[in-house]
């Protein structure tokens, strides 16, 4: 498997990634997250614009989709019930969506960030994602509290540090 930017041609093959994850999601007890239009095609391509958009493929196939930055999160400038680990820049990730075309994309794509990102990710996921915040503790993330997204309702927060990024694939 291999991460590369996404380009507005795999927009179609993106969205329909979207919708086997709010399926996936609906269909494992997580209705509300995504809904049934989230993430908006105009938001995809703003990320992908703004070169925040990634795929993950393997044979020319697309298997996985996410958002990476580095960049501070307005969103995660408060946390509740808790507090981050890092006190220095980090990296964020939205809008992951691995739902199952192969196993284990999600852990690559999030591999893939913790390396990007110097050794500091961020991500958040809603109470009802059991799969996701499985995925996330399976790879070593540390939920760390509770943010209040803008767009509403609550999200819980996970955080990985890794001393030495360049081996977060082979022993992180």
């Amino acid at each position: 498997m291999n991460i590369r930017a996404s380009r507005q041609e795999d927009l179609p093959e993106i969205m329909k990634l979207y919708e086997e994850a709010r399926q996936f999601m609906r269909e494992n007890g997580n209705p509300g997250q995504w809904g049934s239009v989230y993430p908006q095609r105009e938001l995809i391509l703003e990320d992908i614009e703004a070169g925040n958009h990634y795929i993950c493929e393997e044979d020319g196939r697309i298997l996985g989709t996410f958002y990476f930055a580095q960049e501070e999160d307005p969103d995660y400038r408060e946390i509740y019930e808790g507090s981050w680990i890092g006190t220095g820049p980090y990296g964020v990730m939205h809008r992951v969506a691995a739902p199952g075309r192969k196993k284990g994309v999600a852990s690559f794509c999030v591999r893939w960030c913790v390396e990007k990102s110097g050794g500091d990710l961020r991500i958040d996921t809603h109470e009802d994602n059991l799969p996701m915040q499985g995925m996330l503790k399976k790879n070593g993330f540390v939920r760390c509290g509770i943010i209040h997204p803008q767009y509403g309702g609550d999200r819980i927060a996970f955080e990985k540090i890794v001393k030495n990024p360049d081996f977060c694939g082979k022993n992180g």
